[in-house]
């Protein structure tokens, strides 16, 4: 039976996820810079993925038959249908660029060069460029093929040039490193008529200006290529030892790590391509083609022309007047719950939390975990104040949080130089709850005020990700918030129960289980049971055999996954009460939020945790039961607005073709459920205010 469970390889369903984000790129609904956007997103997206993922599977592959043994999934097989899913993907990146993003540019004027193209005066222009610009960058790597073996940066454009020595008629070839990010990636150059606006790659004007690198030689060709390397650190498993001392070790290893492809131009010859696989111990699993260009991420640098009508139409955040509007935020939280929602909302009602203790006499402590921060962040600054006002401040900082590592030891250290109580990784766990604490004393009597999120501590992201923050001041929450913040503080072993909050490694598995149960048992009864769940993805096995089992059982089950779904909805006999949607749009999906009917409770949680095997069973998560009644209502609401999408949701099935959901509500047409969350907070706020 346990072999008969439809289970998505995770990985597989990561790239289903990553073609969402370029139909985003060919949908010509979407604003046409955007659209170009939506093509960096997707490159910088799929570098991660093979820095990480596929360089994880590599490694399997290489270790052989004694570790694939224990798996439960065929190396070789899948790695082999990632890389071919990739190549198709590719030509479609490519393809949309060419018939689509270059006709649709030029209808605006807008016109990317390439060196044929170019009248004299521009040839002039970018020479002149190359000399005073990129030359001091320039420095050409000979190839000798057993006896030179150059290291190239990670994820930086080379140019791979054949020449032939005019001399000696011998052919060799020479690599030229692309001078990105220390230039500008796209350069503006003079226009041949006084409407156009054109732009030539830098990659371009390096295979033009060449020649004065090479006297003596003539160039046959050049064809880009970039290795791309292991970033994996491999200290999730790490129990012991010094793990800031390992992890700053690993940090440096990762500039050097092995190789997990090779991106190269599809039109390179054959034989120059071989020549490289030798010089850099490659094989067929390592090989990458692409169009003419590489590191598509740079598309977020496309020069825009100050083209306004070309951008999404601005959506500025709306003020949360219930606390932005207050002399004190802790009194309106006193007072009631609340719940702002961002991007929509804005993100000031969270920086005023903490920036109202810096001069609030009667604020004692502050405690926060930090996760991702911004570079420029006006929380830290905030606490650092209040550290310079002589209040308690304690900081958890997770250092293993990926790609943030460095950025997250920074800030670790800036902290405790203002005698901030800093506490690091736990050996073994992340550390990925959203919450803090801030405790006022006013005549001997303490009262503590927790906030709680989807997302990260992070002015950057709270303008490009939906998530949902939290405040209350109900004794119920902040004092098991304070359990947990205290242990990971004191790092003493935790002896009350979590009676409200799931917390991971103490009872967040064992309340989703209880709650899906429940559910089974009113469906058996032939009572009302649904489930609905908003996730950025689910891979564990354990909790997607319990919602298999709670279809089969008669549940409802509604979700809203953005990224990696292991779950296969539509099965016939197996998850046929399981429908599933993607929404991708022009903000990120970040909120977690489950709901269970419970015989008419209608409990509803916010969570840090997605239901991955690494959330549920290898992090401190947080899930959070929402108890105010108005609360609940907004948060139901907007989750039943999302669920009403058929303009950016996709239908996840079974057969994983990503078909845009277009079926209408006859009441209200198509609905867009970003815009529409957003005039939905814009039309409450105005009735709250009149009321």
């Amino acid at each position: 039976m346990e072999k008969l469970i439809p289970i998505r390889h995770r990985d597989i369903s990561w790239l289903q996820f990553n073609y969402r984000v370029l139909q985003e790129a060919k949908d010509p609904r979407v604003p046409l810079f955007e659209r170009i956007k939506f093509l960096a997103i997707f490159s910088s997206n799929l570098s991660e993925f093979f820095k990480v993922r596929v360089a994880n599977h590599r490694n399997i592959v290489r270790a052989g038959k004694k570790t694939a043994k224990n798996l439960n999934f065929e190396p070789e097989k899948v790695l082999t249908q990632l890389l071919k899913m990739v190549k198709d993907h590719q030509k479609e990146f490519t393809k949309i660029f060419e018939e689509s993003i270059i006709p649709d540019l030029e209808k605006e004027d807008i016109y990317l060069r390439q060196i044929e193209d170019l009248k004299d005066h521009q040839i002039e222009f970018i020479e002149s460029y190359f000399k005073d610009t990129l030359q001091p960058f320039i420095q050409p790597i000979i190839l000798l093929k057993k006896k030179v073996k150059p290291f190239l940066s990670n994820a930086s454009i080379y140019l791979a040039f054949e020449l032939l020595d005019k001399e000696d008629k011998k052919t060799i070839v020479s690599l030229m490193r692309i001078p990105s990010p220390e230039t500008e990636r796209f350069v503006v150059i003079p226009s041949s008529k006084s409407k156009n606006r054109e732009i030539i790659l830098l990659d371009d004007i390096v295979r033009q200006c060449a020649k004065m690198i090479f006297p003596g030689f003539k160039i046959l060709g050049a064809y880009s290529i970039k290795l791309t390397r292991d970033a994996e650190l491999y200290i999730d498993d790490e129990y012991s030892g010094n793990l800031i001392t390992k992890v700053k070790k690993s940090l440096e290893k990762r500039k050097v790590g092995v190789a997990s492809r090779l991106v190269y131009d599809r039109k390179i010859p054959k034989k120059m391509l071989k020549y490289l696989m030798e010089v850099f111990d490659l094989n067929e699993y390592d090989l990458s083609p692409e169009g003419r260009q590489h590191n598509n991420s740079d598309f977020f640098g496309f020069p825009r022309f100050s083209l306004n009508n070309l951008e999404d139409k601005d959506l500025k955040p709306l003020p949360y007047g219930k606390l932005e509007d207050l002399k004190s935020i802790y009194s309106g939280i006193s007072k009631q719950d609340h719940i702002i929602h961002v991007p929509y909302q804005s993100y000031e009602s969270v920086i005023r939390f903490f920036e109202d203790a810096v001069d609030n006499p009667f604020v004692k402590k502050i405690s926060i975990v930090q996760y991702r921060v911004a570079k420029k962040s006006r929380i830290m600054n905030a606490l650092i104040n209040c550290a310079r006002k002589g209040k308690k401040v304690f900081v958890f900082i997770e250092i293993k949080a990926r790609f943030d590592e460095e950025a997250n030891l920074i800030w670790g250290e800036k902290l405790e130089q203002e005698g901030i109580k800093v506490r690091y990784s736990m050996p073994g766990l992340k550390v990925h709850s959203k919450l803090a604490v801030i405790t006022t004393e006013v005549d001997g009597v303490k009262t503590d005020y927790a906030y709680f999120s989807t997302g990260n501590f992070n002015e950057n992201t709270a303008k490009l990700y939906t998530d949902l923050c939290f405040f209350t001041s109900d004794e119920r929450l902040t004092s098991e918030a304070q359990i947990l913040l205290n242990f990971l503080e004191n790092r003493k072993e935790i002896t009350s129960e979590f009676i409200h909050l799931g917390v991971g490694q103490h009872n967040l598995n064992s309340k989703i289980d209880n709650y899906i149960d429940y559910e089974i048992t009113q469906a058996k009864k032939g009572n009302k049971a649904e489930i609905f769940l908003k996730l950025n993805s689910i891979q564990d096995k354990r909790v997607i055999k319990k919602l298999y089992q709670a279809s089969q059982a008669g549940v409802k089950i509604r979700m809203i996954v953005r990224g990696i779904c292991s779950l296969v909805p539509g099965v016939k006999g197996i998850s046929d009460n399981i429908e599933i949607i993607s929404i991708v749009d022009r903000f990120l999906e970040h909120s977690r939020i489950y709901y269970f009917h419970h015989g008419g409770e209608k409990l509803t949680y916010l969570s840090s945790a997605d239901w991955m095997v690494r959330n549920l069973r290898h992090r401190y998560e947080t899930m959070i039961p929402l108890y105010d009644q108005g609360v609940k209502k907004t948060v139901k609401e907007i989750m039943e607005l999302q669920w009403s999408d058929n303009v950016k949701a996709r239908i996840v099935s079974n057969n994983e073709t990503n078909e845009y959901r277009t079926e209408s509500n006859s009441k209200v047409g198509k609905l867009r459920s970003q815009i529409e969350s957003y005039n939905y907070f814009k039309d409450k706020d105005e009735v709250e205010r009149w009321s």
